[in-house]
Protein backbone atom coordinates (compact mmCIF):
# COMPACT_ATOMS: atom_id res chain seq x y z
CA UNK A 1 0.00 0.00 0.00
CA UNK A 2 1.30 3.42 -0.93
CA UNK A 3 0.92 6.04 1.80
CA UNK A 4 0.80 9.77 1.05
CA UNK A 5 0.60 12.46 3.70
CA UNK A 6 -1.16 15.65 2.59
CA UNK A 7 -1.48 19.00 4.38
CA UNK A 8 -4.16 21.45 3.17
CA UNK A 9 -3.04 24.99 2.33
CA UNK A 10 -4.14 28.02 4.34
CA UNK A 11 -7.45 28.00 2.48
CA UNK A 12 -8.12 24.36 3.28
CA UNK A 13 -7.42 23.09 -0.23
CA UNK A 14 -5.63 19.76 -0.65
CA UNK A 15 -3.22 19.24 -3.55
CA UNK A 16 -4.37 15.75 -4.48
CA UNK A 17 -1.92 13.82 -6.64
CA UNK A 18 -2.88 12.34 -10.00
CA UNK A 19 -2.72 8.55 -9.90
CA UNK A 20 -3.74 7.62 -13.43
CA UNK A 21 -5.80 9.69 -15.87
CA UNK A 22 -7.27 6.53 -17.41
CA UNK A 23 -8.11 4.56 -14.27
CA UNK A 24 -10.81 5.43 -11.79
CA UNK A 25 -11.13 4.61 -8.10
CA UNK A 26 -13.32 3.47 -5.23
CA UNK A 27 -12.78 5.61 -2.14
CA UNK A 28 -13.53 5.20 1.56
CA UNK A 29 -13.30 8.20 3.88
CA UNK A 30 -13.07 8.43 7.65
CA UNK A 31 -11.06 8.81 10.83
CA UNK A 32 -11.06 5.05 11.50
CA UNK A 33 -10.02 5.56 15.13
CA UNK A 34 -9.34 2.14 16.63
CA UNK A 35 -10.21 0.52 13.29
CA UNK A 36 -13.06 -1.49 14.78
CA UNK A 37 -15.24 -4.01 12.95
CA UNK A 38 -17.43 -1.27 11.48
CA UNK A 39 -14.40 0.45 9.98
CA UNK A 40 -13.16 -2.88 8.68
CA UNK A 41 -16.50 -3.46 6.93
CA UNK A 42 -16.18 -0.12 5.12
CA UNK A 43 -12.62 -0.74 3.94
CA UNK A 44 -13.36 -4.34 2.94
CA UNK A 45 -16.19 -3.04 0.73
CA UNK A 46 -13.83 -0.49 -0.84
CA UNK A 47 -11.40 -3.26 -1.77
CA UNK A 48 -14.16 -5.58 -2.99
CA UNK A 49 -15.69 -2.98 -5.33
CA UNK A 50 -12.31 -1.80 -6.60
CA UNK A 51 -11.28 -5.33 -7.54
CA UNK A 52 -14.63 -5.99 -9.18
CA UNK A 53 -14.28 -2.93 -11.42
CA UNK A 54 -10.46 -3.11 -11.80
CA UNK A 55 -9.91 0.36 -10.34
CA UNK A 56 -7.80 1.82 -7.52
CA UNK A 57 -8.86 1.16 -3.95
CA UNK A 58 -8.24 4.32 -1.90
CA UNK A 59 -8.77 5.10 1.77
CA UNK A 60 -8.61 8.70 3.04
CA UNK A 61 -7.75 9.03 6.73
CA UNK A 62 -8.08 12.25 8.72
CA UNK A 63 -5.42 12.96 11.34
CA UNK A 64 -5.63 14.32 13.98
CA UNK A 65 -9.17 13.37 14.90
CA UNK A 66 -11.73 16.06 13.95
CA UNK A 67 -13.23 15.87 17.46
CA UNK A 68 -9.81 16.66 18.94
CA UNK A 69 -9.24 19.63 16.62
CA UNK A 70 -12.69 21.14 17.14
CA UNK A 71 -12.62 20.49 20.89
CA UNK A 72 -9.27 22.24 21.24
CA UNK A 73 -10.46 25.16 19.11
CA UNK A 74 -13.59 25.58 21.23
CA UNK A 75 -11.46 25.85 24.38
CA UNK A 76 -8.72 28.06 22.87
CA UNK A 77 -10.50 30.87 21.00
CA UNK A 78 -10.55 29.07 17.68
CA UNK A 79 -6.88 28.04 17.66
CA UNK A 80 -5.75 24.70 16.29
CA UNK A 81 -3.87 22.24 18.52
CA UNK A 82 -0.10 22.69 18.17
CA UNK A 83 1.87 19.99 16.40
CA UNK A 84 2.86 17.20 18.76
CA UNK A 85 0.12 17.81 21.31
CA UNK A 86 -1.03 14.33 22.35
CA UNK A 87 -4.63 13.32 21.76
CA UNK A 88 -5.23 11.26 24.88
CA UNK A 89 -8.70 10.22 23.72
CA UNK A 90 -7.54 8.68 20.43
CA UNK A 91 -7.90 4.90 20.51
CA UNK A 92 -5.05 4.37 18.07
CA UNK A 93 -2.25 6.29 16.40
CA UNK A 94 -2.32 6.87 12.66
CA UNK A 95 0.45 4.30 12.07
CA UNK A 96 -1.63 1.58 13.73
CA UNK A 97 -4.64 2.50 11.60
CA UNK A 98 -2.56 2.43 8.42
CA UNK A 99 -1.06 -0.94 9.34
CA UNK A 100 -4.50 -2.49 9.62
CA UNK A 101 -5.80 -0.76 6.48
CA UNK A 102 -2.83 -2.11 4.53
CA UNK A 103 -3.63 -5.59 5.81
CA UNK A 104 -6.95 -5.51 3.93
CA UNK A 105 -5.29 -4.99 0.54
CA UNK A 106 -5.86 -1.28 -0.10
CA UNK A 107 -3.84 0.23 -2.96
CA UNK A 108 -3.49 3.84 -1.78
CA UNK A 109 -3.90 5.58 1.57
CA UNK A 110 -4.00 9.36 1.87
CA UNK A 111 -3.48 10.81 5.34
CA UNK A 112 -4.97 14.31 5.32
CA UNK A 113 -3.99 16.63 8.15
CA UNK A 114 -7.30 17.81 9.55
CA UNK A 115 -7.28 21.61 9.87
CA UNK A 116 -9.99 24.15 10.54
CA UNK A 117 -9.79 25.70 7.04
CA UNK A 118 -10.12 22.21 5.58
CA UNK A 119 -13.12 21.54 7.84
CA UNK A 120 -14.75 24.76 6.61
CA UNK A 121 -14.88 23.56 2.98
CA UNK A 122 -18.23 22.26 1.81
CA UNK A 123 -18.78 18.56 1.24
CA UNK A 124 -19.64 19.36 -2.38
CA UNK A 125 -16.21 20.91 -2.88
CA UNK A 126 -14.48 17.97 -1.17
CA UNK A 127 -16.30 15.34 -3.21
CA UNK A 128 -15.78 17.33 -6.40
CA UNK A 129 -12.03 17.18 -5.71
CA UNK A 130 -12.19 13.41 -5.25
CA UNK A 131 -13.99 12.98 -8.56
CA UNK A 132 -11.83 15.43 -10.49
CA UNK A 133 -8.42 14.60 -9.01
CA UNK A 134 -8.69 10.96 -7.93
CA UNK A 135 -11.24 9.70 -10.47
CA UNK A 136 -13.74 8.58 -7.85
CA UNK A 137 -16.44 6.37 -9.36
CA UNK A 138 -17.78 5.08 -6.02
CA UNK A 139 -17.71 6.54 -2.52
CA UNK A 140 -18.05 4.08 0.37
CA UNK A 141 -19.25 5.39 3.73
CA UNK A 142 -20.54 4.09 7.04
CA UNK A 143 -24.23 4.53 7.84
CA UNK A 144 -23.79 7.58 10.09
CA UNK A 145 -21.00 9.32 8.19
CA UNK A 146 -20.99 13.11 7.81
CA UNK A 147 -18.44 15.48 6.31
CA UNK A 148 -17.81 19.05 5.25
CA UNK A 149 -18.76 22.37 6.82
CA UNK A 150 -20.93 21.81 9.91
CA UNK A 151 -21.11 18.11 8.93
CA UNK A 152 -23.72 19.04 6.34
CA UNK A 153 -22.62 16.21 4.06
CA UNK A 154 -24.51 13.38 5.70
CA UNK A 155 -25.59 10.23 3.88
CA UNK A 156 -28.95 11.60 2.57
CA UNK A 157 -27.28 14.79 1.29
CA UNK A 158 -24.48 12.87 -0.44
CA UNK A 159 -26.94 10.39 -1.91
CA UNK A 160 -28.92 13.30 -3.40
CA UNK A 161 -25.72 14.83 -4.79
CA UNK A 162 -24.68 11.54 -6.39
CA UNK A 163 -28.10 11.14 -8.00
CA UNK A 164 -28.19 14.75 -9.21
CA UNK A 165 -24.71 14.82 -10.75
CA UNK A 166 -24.43 11.24 -11.96
CA UNK A 167 -20.62 11.38 -11.72
CA UNK A 168 -20.18 9.00 -8.79
CA UNK A 169 -22.10 6.35 -6.88
CA UNK A 170 -22.62 6.16 -3.13
CA UNK A 171 -22.28 2.83 -1.35
CA UNK A 172 -23.41 2.80 2.30
CA UNK A 173 -22.16 0.05 4.60
CA UNK A 174 -24.02 -0.87 7.76
CA UNK A 175 -21.12 -0.43 10.15
CA UNK A 176 -23.13 -0.09 13.36
CA UNK A 177 -23.01 -3.66 14.62
CA UNK A 178 -25.75 -5.12 16.84
CA UNK A 179 -27.78 -1.95 17.38
CA UNK A 180 -27.13 0.62 20.06
CA UNK A 181 -25.82 0.57 23.60
CA UNK A 182 -25.97 3.21 26.31
CA UNK A 183 -22.91 4.78 27.89
CA UNK A 184 -22.79 7.33 30.73
CA UNK A 185 -22.45 10.96 29.77
CA UNK A 186 -19.55 11.15 32.22
CA UNK A 187 -17.14 8.51 30.92
CA UNK A 188 -14.52 8.97 33.63
CA UNK A 189 -12.47 5.74 33.87
CA UNK A 190 -13.17 3.68 37.00
CA UNK A 191 -10.80 0.88 38.06
CA UNK A 192 -12.60 -2.39 38.85
CA UNK A 193 -12.30 -3.57 42.44
CA UNK A 194 -12.44 -7.30 41.78
CA UNK A 195 -10.09 -9.85 40.24
CA UNK A 196 -10.85 -11.09 36.72
CA UNK A 197 -12.59 -9.59 33.70
CA UNK A 198 -15.34 -7.16 34.79
CA UNK A 199 -18.92 -8.05 33.85
CA UNK A 200 -21.36 -5.89 31.94
CA UNK A 201 -23.27 -4.02 34.68
CA UNK A 202 -26.47 -4.42 32.65
CA UNK A 203 -26.10 -8.14 31.97
CA UNK A 204 -29.33 -9.83 32.99
CA UNK A 205 -31.05 -6.51 33.81
CA UNK A 206 -34.71 -6.08 32.92
CA UNK A 207 -36.11 -3.01 31.16
CA UNK A 208 -36.90 -1.19 34.38
CA UNK A 209 -33.41 -1.79 35.73
CA UNK A 210 -31.87 -0.60 32.49
CA UNK A 211 -33.94 2.58 32.53
CA UNK A 212 -32.94 3.23 36.14
CA UNK A 213 -29.25 2.71 35.32
CA UNK A 214 -29.48 5.02 32.31
CA UNK A 215 -31.20 7.73 34.33
CA UNK A 216 -28.72 7.45 37.18
CA UNK A 217 -25.74 7.77 34.81
CA UNK A 218 -27.41 10.20 32.37
CA UNK A 219 -26.61 7.64 29.70
CA UNK A 220 -26.79 8.33 25.98
CA UNK A 221 -27.24 5.96 23.08
CA UNK A 222 -24.24 5.19 20.86
CA UNK A 223 -23.59 2.58 18.19
CA UNK A 224 -22.40 -0.76 19.54
CA UNK A 225 -19.55 -0.67 17.01
CA UNK A 226 -18.18 2.77 17.78
CA UNK A 227 -14.98 4.33 19.06
CA UNK A 228 -16.99 5.91 21.88
CA UNK A 229 -18.22 2.53 23.12
CA UNK A 230 -14.72 1.04 22.93
CA UNK A 231 -13.32 3.99 24.89
CA UNK A 232 -15.99 3.49 27.57
CA UNK A 233 -15.25 -0.22 27.87
CA UNK A 234 -11.49 0.31 28.15
CA UNK A 235 -12.13 2.89 30.86
CA UNK A 236 -13.92 0.22 32.89
CA UNK A 237 -11.32 -2.51 32.36
CA UNK A 238 -13.63 -4.50 30.07
CA UNK A 239 -10.88 -5.50 27.67
CA UNK A 240 -12.51 -8.58 26.20
CA UNK A 241 -15.72 -6.70 25.35
CA UNK A 242 -13.67 -3.92 23.75
CA UNK A 243 -11.57 -6.42 21.77
CA UNK A 244 -14.72 -8.09 20.43
CA UNK A 245 -15.85 -4.78 18.95
CA UNK A 246 -12.40 -3.99 17.62
CA UNK A 247 -12.01 -7.43 16.09
CA UNK A 248 -8.41 -7.42 17.35
CA UNK A 249 -6.58 -6.69 20.60
CA UNK A 250 -6.48 -3.08 21.69
CA UNK A 251 -2.97 -1.69 21.13
CA UNK A 252 -0.75 1.04 22.51
CA UNK A 253 2.76 1.86 21.35
CA UNK A 254 5.67 3.49 23.09
CA UNK A 255 9.42 3.77 23.52
CA UNK A 256 11.05 1.54 26.14
CA UNK A 257 12.94 3.65 28.68
CA UNK A 258 14.83 3.09 31.92
CA UNK A 259 12.57 2.94 34.96
CA UNK A 260 13.26 2.29 38.62
CA UNK A 261 14.45 -1.24 37.64
CA UNK A 262 12.92 -2.67 40.81
CA UNK A 263 11.35 -5.47 38.77
CA UNK A 264 14.74 -7.00 38.14
CA UNK A 265 15.49 -7.18 41.86
CA UNK A 266 12.32 -9.20 42.56
CA UNK A 267 12.54 -11.47 39.50
CA UNK A 268 10.04 -9.67 37.25
CA UNK A 269 11.98 -7.28 34.96
CA UNK A 270 9.67 -5.08 32.93
CA UNK A 271 9.79 -2.99 29.78
CA UNK A 272 8.78 0.51 30.84
CA UNK A 273 7.11 2.79 28.31
CA UNK A 274 8.08 6.45 28.42
CA UNK A 275 6.12 9.57 27.56
CA UNK A 276 4.67 9.85 24.08
CA UNK A 277 2.55 6.69 24.19
CA UNK A 278 0.14 6.44 21.26
CA UNK A 279 -3.20 4.72 21.77
CA UNK A 280 -5.79 4.98 24.51
CA UNK A 281 -4.59 3.87 27.94
CA UNK A 282 -7.09 1.57 29.68
CA UNK A 283 -7.94 2.27 33.31
CA UNK A 284 -5.33 1.45 35.96
CA UNK A 285 -4.89 -2.25 36.62
CA UNK A 286 -2.93 -5.36 35.68
CA UNK A 287 -3.67 -6.95 32.32
CA UNK A 288 -2.84 -10.01 30.25
CA UNK A 289 -1.61 -9.43 26.73
CA UNK A 290 1.38 -9.37 24.43
CA UNK A 291 4.60 -7.40 24.14
CA UNK A 292 5.62 -7.02 20.49
CA UNK A 293 8.98 -5.84 19.14
CA UNK A 294 8.98 -6.00 15.35
CA UNK A 295 8.43 -9.64 14.42
CA UNK A 296 9.09 -10.87 17.97
CA UNK A 297 6.23 -11.25 20.44
CA UNK A 298 5.93 -12.54 23.98
CA UNK A 299 2.98 -13.09 26.33
CA UNK A 300 3.08 -10.28 28.86
CA UNK A 301 1.60 -9.24 32.17
CA UNK A 302 0.99 -5.50 31.81
CA UNK A 303 0.70 -2.99 34.63
CA UNK A 304 -0.82 0.49 34.37
CA UNK A 305 -0.79 2.64 37.46
CA UNK A 306 1.25 4.29 40.19
CA UNK A 307 2.88 1.26 41.91
CA UNK A 308 0.96 1.54 45.20
CA UNK A 309 3.16 -0.98 47.02
CA UNK A 310 6.22 1.27 46.64
CA UNK A 311 5.07 4.81 45.86
CA UNK A 312 4.96 5.93 49.50
CA UNK A 313 8.62 5.18 50.05
CA UNK A 314 9.75 6.43 46.64
CA UNK A 315 7.49 9.46 46.48
CA UNK A 316 6.93 8.68 42.79
CA UNK A 317 3.27 8.72 41.91
CA UNK A 318 3.36 9.18 38.14
CA UNK A 319 1.15 6.86 36.14
CA UNK A 320 3.38 4.35 34.36
CA UNK A 321 2.99 1.50 31.88
CA UNK A 322 5.25 -1.54 32.22
CA UNK A 323 5.10 -4.98 30.66
CA UNK A 324 6.71 -8.18 31.98
CA UNK A 325 7.51 -10.39 28.98
CA UNK A 326 7.04 -14.10 29.71
CA UNK A 327 9.96 -15.58 27.78
CA UNK A 328 9.77 -19.11 29.13
CA UNK A 329 13.43 -19.30 30.06
CA UNK A 330 13.61 -16.19 32.20
CA UNK A 331 15.64 -14.40 29.52
CA UNK A 332 16.18 -10.70 30.19
CA UNK A 333 15.11 -8.69 27.14
CA UNK A 334 17.15 -5.56 26.52
CA UNK A 335 14.57 -3.45 24.70
CA UNK A 336 15.80 0.00 25.74
CA UNK A 337 15.29 2.45 22.91
CA UNK A 338 12.96 0.11 21.01
CA UNK A 339 9.48 1.25 20.04
CA UNK A 340 7.22 -1.61 21.06
CA UNK A 341 3.56 -2.54 20.84
CA UNK A 342 1.52 -3.65 23.84
CA UNK A 343 -1.62 -5.65 23.04
CA UNK A 344 -4.34 -6.12 25.67
CA UNK A 345 -6.21 -9.43 25.95
CA UNK A 346 -7.87 -9.37 29.37
CA UNK A 347 -8.11 -7.70 32.78
CA UNK A 348 -6.41 -9.56 35.65
CA UNK A 349 -6.80 -7.42 38.76
CA UNK A 350 -6.87 -3.87 40.13
CA UNK A 351 -3.81 -2.04 41.40
CA UNK A 352 -3.57 -2.75 45.12
CA UNK A 353 -1.03 -2.17 47.87
CA UNK A 354 0.61 -5.38 49.09
CA UNK A 355 2.09 -5.84 52.56
CA UNK A 356 5.54 -6.46 51.17
CA UNK A 357 7.72 -7.88 48.41
CA UNK A 358 6.94 -11.53 49.24
CA UNK A 359 3.19 -11.00 48.95
CA UNK A 360 3.67 -8.98 45.76
CA UNK A 361 5.85 -11.57 44.03
CA UNK A 362 3.40 -14.35 44.91
CA UNK A 363 0.63 -12.36 43.25
CA UNK A 364 2.81 -11.58 40.23
CA UNK A 365 3.46 -15.30 39.80
CA UNK A 366 -0.31 -15.89 39.75
CA UNK A 367 -0.69 -13.07 37.23
CA UNK A 368 1.88 -14.73 34.96
CA UNK A 369 0.04 -18.07 35.02
CA UNK A 370 -3.30 -16.39 34.32
CA UNK A 371 -1.73 -14.42 31.47
CA UNK A 372 -0.42 -17.62 29.86
CA UNK A 373 -3.89 -19.12 30.13
CA UNK A 374 -5.65 -16.12 28.60
CA UNK A 375 -3.30 -15.72 25.64
CA UNK A 376 -3.12 -19.45 25.00
CA UNK A 377 0.63 -19.67 25.61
Amino acid sequence: MNITHLTPDENGVVAWPTLDNDRRSVIGVGVFDGFHRGHQAVVERVVELARRHDVFSIVIVFDPRPAFVHGYAAAHDGAEPPAGLPDTQALSGVDERLRRIAGLGVDEAFVVRYTLPFAAKSYRFFLGQLVGKLGMRTLVLGADAAMGHNREGDVPAIRDLAAATGVFELEVVDDRGPGEVRVPRDMTPVMPTGWGEPADPLAGANKAERRAWSKRHQARAVRAWSSTNVRWLLGQGRIQDADRILGHPHVIEGLVVHGEERGRTIGFPTANLGDGITGYLPVDGVYAGWLVDGERRWPAAISIGTKPTFNEQTGLKDRVVEAYAITGDGEWLDLYGHRVRVEFVGFLRPQVKFAGVEELTAELSRNVEETKRLVGA
